[in-house]
């Protein structure tokens, strides 16, 4: 009778057909806590969908509302990678390099830059402001011709140099939206040389444009979507005569009045660093 006793009593917890409750619960009990539930839910979707709608009211679809970013941009080479290893006698071993080169460049043909750009004033800030809520877009982008790369633009000499153990690598500095990298009409520019231990192996270099600078007419950049023909300016180093047959550890900095320099622990802020060895041997 006891055994009877509590499995009733067990089996009544799940659904009591004399009190008609199923979990200790009536059903009209059971539709008000899922009415509430229903009604809480649909409250915090509302919340959100407008907390979310005031929100993108305050974004600009062509310009950050909030950047957080380093205050030293880095920068990058191409063709890309930590070391480079050519041989002047080997074509393979530098014709990925020079491809490379040939498609980065195809957006700086002269053809092409005098059609989607403007030609506009050196050494000076080419600055669009938007007239109060009205906004001056899309904004016009200055021209970047590829011949201002001189002996590594390609157009002469379509081995950049590699095929004579005088190779050129491009360097870019990374876009900040509306930085303006320089001031009193200094414009930042690029130098290289080599690690300590190699300091006697890098031997002559050569810069395009002249003194390796990033002229002040490319700034500031205003963003992918409010700037959509921008040309990144460009720099190229040509080693002239750099130690053959050995591994030189080259490093090459940004250096501006009001950029300041970058952290050690940052290896990529306003500095890049590479390996270049050049083979003469078969």
């Amino acid at each position: 009778m006891a055994k009877d006793a509590e499995k009733s009593t067990w089996k009544d917890t799940i659904w009591n057909p004399s009190t008609r409750e199923f979990c200790g619960r009536t059903a009209s009990s059971w539709g008000l806590i899922l009415l509430f539930y229903l009604v809480f839910y649909i409250f915090l979707a509302g919340m959100f969908c407008l907390t979310m709608y005031v929100m993108l009211q305050t974004l600009d679809d062509h310009k950050p509302t909030w950047q957080d970013r380093l205050s030293t941009p880095g920068m990058m080479i191409r063709p890309r990678g930590d070391t480079m290893e050519i041989n002047t006698h080997n074509t393979e071993s530098w014709d990925m390099y020079t491809k490379t080169l040939d498609n980065f460049l195809s957006s700086y043909n002269n053809a092409l830059q005098a059609e989607k750009n403007d030609k506009c004033t050196p050494d000076q800030y080419f600055i669009q402001a938007d007239t109060g809520d009205v906004k001056n877009n899309p904004k016009r982008s200055c021209q970047f011709n590829r011949s201002l790369l001189q002996e590594c633009s390609g157009l002469n000499d379509h081995t950049y140099g590699y095929q004579a153990g005088k190779p050129c690598i491009i360097i870019k500095l990374n876009r900040v939206i509306g930085m303006l990298p320089g001031k009193d009409g200094q414009a930042p520019f690029v130098t290289c040389g080599a690690k300590k231990e190699d300091s006697d192996k890098i031997g002559e270099v050569a810069y395009y444009p002249e003194n390796g600078a990033f002229n002040l007419m490319y700034y500031p950049y205003y963003g992918k979507k409010a700037q959509v023909n921008y040309s990144q300016p460009l720099v190229a180093i040509k080693f002239l005569n750099i130690t053959l047959n050995e591994d030189i550890n080259i490093e090459c900095r940004i250096i501006s009045n009001n950029i300041p320099p970058g952290s050690e622990r940052d290896k990529f802020a306003g500095k890049v660093s590479f390996k270049l060895r050049i083979n003469t041997k078969q």
